[in-house]
């Protein structure tokens, strides 16, 4: 461990959230966000589905940790709505058990202590084309279909209603842009710049939202050290200093 402590917010889940932070991904973009505020952590896990991280719940948020995280931000759900394989090996995992496995997982990260947040990300939709014509000669009996997407993400949702857990619709959220089969992803799967732009603009805007105290939205948290300085840049006044605790014009996008 570094000090000074910062809140630790987490991602947890399959390829979206290891992936978060290739191709300008929403990972990288939050922890630019949070810089001097909160860690980023990430618990990203290629080709797992909901019945793997339910195996190693304990083993990832432990319950005896000294520090626990103060948001946990959870997606899987596309590789579980993926369509069985006729040898029963695969990904795939049926809705009720799906729904079992995420409620599972809302129960033992509100456990870990009175204060934690959760936010819940549904299964995005994908571009089916481009999936077909891209694994075609890699994988074997490969379905994926935004029918299914469709499902796993109404019941995602309808789970997190039930339980009082914020919930970002994906699936929902990615379709507003006219141009998502082409903008969003890099394999029709997989998030690229743009899609993960979308996932951020709807992070935020729940951490915005939510009636949490303390408030985990961005520009109600304390900033690290922001105090003034005479080491700084000297203002044009040849008499003061400028301090950049809070710039951010650095960014492609000013976020809210």
């Amino acid at each position: 461990m570094v000090g000074p402590t910062r809140p630790q917010f987490v991602l947890f889940g399959s390829s979206i959230v290891q992936l978060s932070f290739s191709h300008g991904g929403w990972g990288s973009i939050l922890t630019d966000i949070y810089a001097r505020k909160a860690d980023i952590v990430l618990r990203g896990y290629y080709g797992w589905n909901s019945r793997r991280a339910v195996e190693v719940l304990n083993q990832i948020f432990p319950k005896d940790a000294a520090v626990q995280p103060v948001l946990v931000i959870v997606y899987f759900g596309g590789n579980d709505s993926m369509g069985p394989h006729s040898s029963g090996l695969g990904p795939h995992v049926p809705l009720p058990e799906y729904i079992e496995n995420m409620r599972k997982i809302a129960v033992h990260l509100k456990s870990l202590s009175d204060t934690i947040r959760i936010i819940f990300l549904s299964c995005p939709p994908v571009d089916e084309e481009r999936v077909r014509s891209g694994t075609s000669g890699i994988f074997s009996e490969l379905v994926r279909t935004n029918e299914l997407c469709q499902k796993y993400s109404e019941a995602c949702i309808e789970l997190c209603q039930e339980m009082g857990v914020k919930v970002v619709d994906l699936f929902s959220a990615l379709q507003k842009r006219s141009d998502w089969t082409t903008a969003c992803f890099t394999d029709g799967i997989h998030l690229a710049a743009e899609g993960s732009k979308v996932v951020v603009e709807e992070i935020l805007k729940v951490l915005k939202e939510a009636e949490w105290s303390p408030s985990l939205y961005w520009k109600s948290m304390h900033t690290e050290f922001p105090e003034d300085s005479t080491y700084y840049l000297v203002a044009a006044d040849g008499k003061t200093t400028l301090n950049p605790s809070e710039w951010t014009f650095h960014r492609e996008i000013q976020w809210d």
